[in-house]
């Protein structure tokens, strides 16, 4: 930004008494003071205003972070569980009745 030192609001104040007079100038400074204060405010309350909607953007981009998380999980609780119950359903089934080995020595008599 520029800076204005004294030497510069010497100027200025010489200026402004020539041009608007040693009667008025007063009135003009407090309008001016004023003024300079009522755009502050207004700067002031903008730059809140901004920072408060960027903090909402964050808040909001933090739960919707949170929601997608939590579906993730939801989802990966259910392909764990469908992958259990493909992997009982495709597992062998047990015969029932267990197979006698045929035994060499019975209907051999020799």
């Amino acid at each position: 930004m520029f800076e204005i030192g004294f030497p510069e609001l010497l100027l200025i104040a010489v200026v402004g008494l020539i041009v608007i007079g040693p009667e008025r100038l007063p009135e003009a400074l407090r309008a001016l003071g004023l003024w300079l204060g009522r755009m502050r405010r207004s700067f002031s309350a903008v730059k809140t205003e901004i920072e408060k909607e960027i903090g909402m953007d964050e808040v909001r981009r933090q739960l919707h972070n949170e929601a997608v998380m939590e579906e993730m999980k939801h989802i990966e609780d259910e392909m764990t569980q469908t992958g259990d119950a493909t992997a009982k359903a495709t597992a062998p089934i047990p015969d029932p009745k267990p197979s006698k080995p045929a035994d060499p020595t019975a209907g051999d008599n020799g």
